[in-house]
């Protein structure tokens, strides 16, 4: 577990590898490695429970396992850690407990605030990765800084991806005192999926704790062999849990939802027209069929966002923008239907009466089936240099099917079928997918789909789309990852009629290479940096008849330094293609992010050099900042700002102006309760006259969306909302930012358990 700092680009030029393998590379570490595997732990069992208050005042932990964090991996390699933490273990037949105590010879520096959930990653954190089936595929991790504020995320190390949109039901408290802090937590057994029958369970397990400072350490009670391009294969082992099974809990949530709201077209002259009031009661089911599968259904689902998507410029942009799924029916066991290539985006799926999924964990066999409807079928029309979307107003039904066997060494083989129909519609996409662990260090993988669609008539003259489409799309990566190199290579191809409706591909219609090269330099102790890493790629990309629509060069330095900092710096020189004509392109691009005080996050991104104007089709000139920053102000309040800018200048002069603010004050009164107020302004000047086509253009558009938000999270299903929020907006026929709409909502559920 590494969580977070921003995903970075490909940055930088290849020169950049020279300088830096100058300055950067130096002796070997000071202190060498710590190569020795973590002993196994067994968890004793005990005939008592806990008060999670962060008091370890309950019999329970007498008899518990202590296990010592032995181990600094990051950044120090292996190391024994300036501080100390202990780990407690136990567990009563239907919960883990686990504590920690964590020194700190400077209590009055732990960083921790109050927080939502899934959000206190830059505080002082501990917590635990289970790998319940020990196949070092998939893990539990548990974690909460010092408040007790939690954090729970899916580890995929097959794909190797990190998902915190899965919230379990558990409980955790912490303690500052003058000696460090303590965590507390309860983890109950049936949240958890595991074998069944077994008289013993031996699970991969890793504690560990996060405390940034100058640097951001983490501790572990494993070692960490950089050598080796897994994860969980690298965890310690947890013994115990005698004769224990997963629960087969039954969850049932109701649900009731209200909402009323006005609208109007200021840029017409409306007065408020009344929206459609709506009152709905629903209810979602969650049931352990056996020891190791679950059906979760819901029954007319309020699936509406409760919180604001994080704005996005929509300006001079080709391709559909992505936002990720935020809704609870959806993101349980998601990473069950995961596979290499984004074949299952279920924000794609709107407004459904009904859902019904089907998970299963079963030795080496993972399955996974869902199937809901849909009131609005929208998706995704990709292109070879664009992609659009499609607003079929007919009901559709949607189902998918996932199985992925395991074998060998973190190897897998799977199969996919997704299905999307509606009268006179059809999308279906059949697909095969595999990961080869080779060794260590290299792996292989790939995946071969096929799809077929049918188009209703008005798709196919609103598109100029055949009425059947069918054509076939793979991917083929051989990768390598040691402790100083890296390097890859990949074959990608998509026929042009091929489309996955339930998916989120907006290119198609293209085959393209890829090589990348990079190496990696590890400080020492005395360095002043952390890590310095240099990488680079060269890639290829063609039409299905073979004219070249992109060749381009790009790397970057990144370098991890003091005041937990990040910089990266580079650029890229490409060749593209775009509606006939091919234009040359060089960027430069600087990243830089720092923490200097506790609480506060800097961050920018800039850019510049050239670009194509989508609309006009020409070459233009590019700049782009984007700075955010993170402030806790005390204990409970939170500022987020993001803003993102962006000029393109072209023959004639300054084509348009972008503008978009993010702001969001969160005021979290405790674990459960917060207050949030948002607020997204968009500000776009556009020079008509530079333009070829200024139909539905205007020379300004300004817009505003606010919303204010109270929350109440007893757990992630008993919840309550209440809220308010409005949009304004500003254009060539207005005098003023005039309001279009405004509503007031309420949700409310409750989690029943009757086992």
């Amino acid at each position: 577990m590494d969580i977070p700092f921003p995903a970075r680009g490909k940055l930088g030029r290849v020169v950049f590898a020279t300088l830096f393998s100058s300055l950067f590379c130096q002796s070997p570490l000071a202190e060498s490695p710590v190569v020795v595997t973590a002993d196994n732990i067994a968890i004793p069992h005990a005939d008592k429970t806990a008060t999670i208050d962060g008091v370890l005042d309950d019999v329970i932990w007498d008899s518990a396992s202590r296990v010592q964090l032995n181990y600094e991996t990051r950044p120090r390699e292996n190391e024994r850690p300036s501080v100390k933490t202990e780990a407690f273990l136990v567990e009563n037949g239907s919960t883990l407990y686990i504590a920690f105590v964590a020194s700190d010879p400077n209590p009055e520096e732990i960083r921790a605030f109050m927080r939502g959930r899934d959000s206190a990653y830059s505080d002082d954190f501990v917590g635990i990765v289970l790998d319940t089936f020990n196949d070092q595929r998939r893990a539990f991790e548990f974690f909460a800084n010092p408040l007790g504020v939690q954090m729970d995320l899916i580890n995929d190390d097959v794909n190797g991806n990190e998902d915190d949109s899965w919230n379990a039901t558990w409980d955790s408290a912490g303690e500052i005192d003058e000696q460090g802090y303590v965590v507390e937590m309860a983890i109950p057994l049936n949240i958890l999926r595991f074998h069944s029958g077994l008289e013993t369970q031996v699970w991969g397990v890793d504690l560990l704790r996060f405390r940034p400072r100058q640097d951001r350490a983490r501790i572990s009670s494993n070692p960490l062999d950089r050598d080796r391009a897994c994860y969980l294969c690298q965890l310690g082992k947890l013994e115990g849990f005698r004769d224990a099974e997963p629960g087969r809990n039954l969850e049932i949530v109701p649900t009731a939802t209200a909402s009323r709201g006005e609208t109007r077209d200021p840029e017409a002259g409306e007065d408020w027209q009344k929206g459609a009031d709506a009152t709905e009661v629903g209810v979602d089911v969650r049931w352990g069929l056996s020891a190791n599968s679950t059906l979760n259904a819901t029954l007319n689902p309020d699936f509406s966002q409760v919180e604001a998507d994080v704005a996005q410029l929509d300006v001079n942009t080709n391709f559909s923008l992505f936002y990720p799924e935020r809704r609870p029916f959806f993101l349980d066991s998601a990473d069950y239907f995961e596979t290499f290539l984004p074949i299952v985006h279920t924000r794609n799926i709107g407004t459904p009466d009904y859902g019904v999924k089907f998970t299963s964990k079963s030795d080496s066999n993972t399955t996974g089936v869902f199937i809901t409807d849909d009131q609005q079928t929208n998706f995704v029309v990709p292109g070879v240099e664009s992609s659009d979307i499609a607003n079929y107003d007919s009901a559709s039904q949607n189902a998918v099917v996932r199985y992925r066997r395991d074998f060998g060494n973190e190897s897998t083989i799977g199969a996919l079928v997704t299905s999307r129909s509606a009268d006179d519609y059809l999308n279906q996409v059949y697909g095969v997918d595999g990961k080869y662990r080779i060794n260590e260090n290299d792996s292989l993988q790939g995946q071969l789909l096929a799809s077929r669609s049918e188009n209703p008539l008005e798709v196919q003259d609103e598109f100029g789309l055949a009425e059947k489409q069918s054509d076939v799309a793979g991917q083929v990566r051989y990768r390598h990852n040691s402790r100083s190199w890296s390097w890859n290579v990949a074959h990608q191809q998509f026929g042009e009629d091929f489309r996955s409706d339930l998916g989120f591909i907006t290119q198609v219609g293209y085959q393209k290479s890829v090589a990348g090269l990079g190496h990696t330099w590890h400080g020492e102790r005395n360095n002043w940096w952390n890590r310095v890493e240099v990488y680079g790629d060269w890639d290829i990309t063609h039409d299905t008849d073979g004219n070249l629509l992109e060749r381009e060069l790009e790397s970057y330095v990144f370098v991890e330094g003091p005041l937990q900092s990040h910089v990266e710096f580079g650029g890229l020189t490409r060749v593209q293609a775009y509606e006939g004509t091919m234009y040359d392109q060089n960027l430069l691009s600087l990243y830089t992010e720092v923490r200097p005080l506790p609480g506060l996050f800097l961050g920018a991104y800039t850019r510049v050099g050239d670009a194509i104007d989508y609309d006009n089709n020409r070459a233009g000139d590019l700049v782009q900042f984007d700075p955010r920053i993170t402030w806790n102000i005390g204990r409970h309040l939170e500022a987020r700002i993001q803003h993102n800018y962006r000029t393109l200048d072209v023959d004639g002069g300054r084509l348009f102006t972008a503008n978009l603010t993010d702001l969001r004050l969160t005021y979290q009164f405790d674990t459960r309760s917060a207050l949030r107020l948002t607020l997204q302004h968009a500000d776009i000047e556009r020079n008509l006259d530079l333009y070829l086509d200024t139909e539905d253009l205007s020379h300004q558009n300004r817009s505003l969306g606010s919303q204010l938000l109270y929350s109440y999270k007893v757990n992630p299903q008993t919840v309550f909302f209440i809220g308010y929020s409005d949009h304004a907006l500003d254009s060539d026929l207005l005098d003023r930012m005039e309001k279009s709409d405004r509503s007031a909502f309420l949700k409310m559920s409750y989690a029943w358990l009757p086992n």
